[in-house]
């Protein structure tokens, strides 16, 4: 029997579609809108475990293809799942490994019974199926796990998002069906979300959203965003998606995003956000703050050995370090630059969010959203 709490909405802002609440799974509850940090290969890019609970990040997502292929499902059978083989307490979610199989260009197979392709890492030949897809990620024993969906890239003509959703939704269904009747592998409840599709097409999001409504998954996935669609695009379908979603069940954005790209899609009403930005930027020596962005390899930040990335952080990078001697560590090639940088804009994304949930409680997030966005994606210069 399955938490029937898993979602509660708790408050609306007065000026927009933005809203907080709470999910409970078995390992973790946390406040939305929240944003999940990647651990794509049941890692976070520099980080270890003990960053993430400084940074209060009470969810992390897992990637299926990337953990399909390695360590395998075996192994993390035999751990005990994701949240042992890497000593995470809290909760994960995984998705299904769509994206990066049909991101496989010259090296996929699409079917009506699944998607056949070869391993990125030695060329070996596999098969994803809806049910394949389910099965795996209980292996992996994620907390929130994703259907099976095709994700067409944002500039596929209409036609074809109009049949590569159809089949989205016979797929959605064979995985709901194996989901239901198959148990998971260590003894905690799962849950499922749904995956909508339709690309930039109001109309064909709406009849995505209506079939996978007649299946009642725990929760719903907006896809095919962000795959090249201009941003306008997106923050309209993120505005028309909040409007139709169902308010009683958790709203995901996939893939989304830069700093104003959540705050639009909290306005919108959605409620979880996931992205590679953070880590992959800090690796590249960007940093985010509320005044905006700082390249911390720019040579105006050498000699400030006396201030931090952002005095008004209290991350650890801010709390012990000064922006100069990351600049340094930048500039010697020093791994402890990817890390402390990595910390610092977890934290920020993190930090994002939680204010978030502050102003919407306070019937004040439109106005604070809108300052914001205006700062954020400034390159800091002093």
């Amino acid at each position: 029997m399955r938490n029937k709490n898993f979602f509660k909405q708790h408050k609306k802002d007065a000026n927009s579609n933005a809203r907080t609440g709470e999910v409970v799974t078995d390992h973790s509850t946390f406040q939305t809108p929240i944003f999940m940090p990647v651990g794509t290969s049941a890692t976070v890019k520099t980080m270890d475990n003990r960053d993430l609970h400084e940074a209060g990040a009470d969810i992390i997502l897992g990637n299926t293809y990337h953990l399909y292929l390695q360590p395998g499902t075996d192994i993390l059978h035999k751990a005990g799942g994701m949240h042992k083989f890497m000593g995470w307490d809290k909760s994960v979610l995984t998705d299904s490994g769509g994206f990066q199989v049909f991101s496989l260009n010259g090296l996929r197979k699409i079917t009506e019974a699944g998607v056949e392709f070869r391993s990125h890492k030695d060329g070996s030949k596999h098969m994803f199926t809806p049910e394949r897809a389910i099965e795996i990620q209980k292996y992996i024993g994620g907390d929130i796990i994703m259907s099976f969906d095709e994700c067409p890239p944002g500039d596929a003509p209409r036609e074809y998002i109009r049949k590569s959703l159809e089949r989205t939704t016979r797929w959605a269904q064979r995985g709901f069906d194996e989901f239901h009747k198959t148990e998971g592998f260590y003894g905690y409840n799962q849950f499922l979300f749904g995956i909508n599709q339709g690309g930039v097409h109001e109309d064909l999001r709406k009849q995505s959203m209506d079939e996978l409504l007649d299946m009642d998954f725990d929760g719903y996935s907006i896809g095919g965003l962000s795959v090249g669609e201009a941003t306008d695009d997106m923050y309209r379908i993120s505005h028309y998606m909040g409007s139709i979603m169902p308010e009683d069940k958790p709203r995901y954005l996939m893939g989304v995003g830069k700093p104003e790209d959540i705050l639009e899609g909290i306005e919108a009403g959605i409620d979880m956000f996931d992205c590679v930005y953070p880590t992959r930027n800090a690796r590249n020596a960007t940093v985010y703050t509320f005044k905006g962005k700082v390249n911390i390899k720019n040579k105006v930040w050498h000699d400030k050995v006396h201030q931090p990335i952002d005095v008004d952080c209290d991350c650890y990078a801010c709390k012990n370090f000064s922006v100069g001697y990351i600049h340094h560590l930048f500039r010697a090639n020093e791994t402890l630059a990817l890390k402390l940088a990595s910390i610092h804009n977890i934290h920020f994304y993190l930090d994002l969010t939680r204010k978030s949930r502050e102003m919407i409680n306070k019937g004040v997030f439109k106005k604070w959203k809108d300052e914001l966005v205006k700062v954020l994606p400034v390159i800091r210069k002093e």
